[in-house]
């Protein structure tokens, strides 16, 4: 029987990057020939961007002359893309930083029509732009409008405020704005449903003295609606606080079936904080004590709480003693 003899053999194979060497000579013709390409590249970038291109941007726009006697709204949204004219240089300023454009807008002529060419506005939109930046033309072309009814309204300020104050002062009186109201005008579908206009927050801290300040009213969200004024004046009546304790006599409320009751104690001591300009003056008679007799006719309660249901204003209640009262019922 034949026999082989197979012999292994290990072949490793190994490559090698040919390393090329330039003599200083060629390092020097390539180095003048990458800078030429740069300096190529930068002139034809600068020849390029010197050139006048049309190019695209969004605008938003915004309306002057808005018409006083015919409320509208808008059929379209109020962006447009406006074409403009102007440098490389301009065009890529665009869009590196990607900003959409405010446009205002005339709308004068709606007191005769439905609607507002833009084209017709170029040459006054383009008067307060930069000559070298001109628009050409807007997508769309023509903005319409729907019309209703205007109505105008005089409705109350609502203040918002954020005020800290200084340990013991406090609001010690009614808050004055001036004007209280203000006029909105607008649809009167839309101007129906407004109640009330808020102004700006009213933000003071570490307050021990009256605030007299000037706020804005809010903004307002829609277009078609105006509102008159803008600015309100703000007083604040600020006092430092003191602490008073007097006897109040209890009522016994809720007695339908006149029962004869006697109460014990026939007063409480009710402690609370009151402006110093009005510390003399505040006494008992300010104070209404009430302990709803009710609460035993129905529910079989052992004693009675006492709830104060009137006192001064801008009196703050610090603890009443005692909190219950107790009753006999006599047959």
């Amino acid at each position: 029987m034949p026999f082989f003899v197979c012999e292994e053999r290990h072949f490793s194979l190994t490559s090698s990057m040919a390393i090329i060497k330039l003599s200083p000579t060629e390092r020097r013709r390539l180095s003048a020939f990458v800078t030429c390409c740069v300096v190529a590249f930068a002139a034809w970038l600068l020849t390029v961007l010197q050139g006048s291109y049309n190019y695209k941007v969004k605008c938003i726009l915004t309306y002057n002359n808005i018409p006083q006697r015919r409320a509208f709204r808008t059929l379209q949204s109020d962006t447009v893309v406006a074409t403009l004219q102007g440098s490389g240089w301009q065009m890529l300023s665009a869009r590196m930083h990607n900003e959409d454009e405010h446009i205002a807008i005339d709308l004068h002529t709606l007191d005769t029509k439905n609607f507002i060419a833009l084209e017709a506005q170029l040459p006054q939109i383009n008067s307060k732009r930069s000559a070298e930046q001109k628009i050409t033309d807007f997508d769309p072309d023509t903005l319409y409008f729907d019309f209703t009814n205007r109505s105008t309204k005089r409705v109350p300020v609502k203040l918002l405020k954020n005020i800290t104050f200084q340990p013991q002062f406090d609001v010690a009186g009614n808050v004055r704005l001036n004007p209280a109201y203000v006029f909105v005008s607008g649809p009167a579908a839309t101007i129906n449903k407004i109640t009330e206009w808020s102004t700006d927050s009213l933000k003071v801290t570490d307050v021990e003295a009256n605030v007299q300040a000037k706020v804005d009213i809010a903004k307002v969200r829609d277009g078609n609606v105006s509102i008159y004024p803008k600015i309100i004046q703000v007083f604040v009546p600020v006092e430092e606080f003191t602490e008073k304790t007097l006897e109040i006599p209890v009522q016994l409320s809720n007695n339908v079936h006149y029962y004869d009751v006697k109460i014990f104690p026939q007063k409480v001591k009710v402690t609370f904080m009151t402006p110093l300009s009005k510390f003399a003056e505040i006494n008992d008679d300010y104070f209404d004590a009430v302990a709803d007799f009710g609460l035993w006719a129905e529910h079989k309660y052992s004693s009675l709480p006492v709830k104060i249901t009137r006192l001064p204003a801008y009196t703050k209640i610090v603890k009443i003693e005692p909190q219950n009262v107790d009753f006999i019922v006599k047959k």
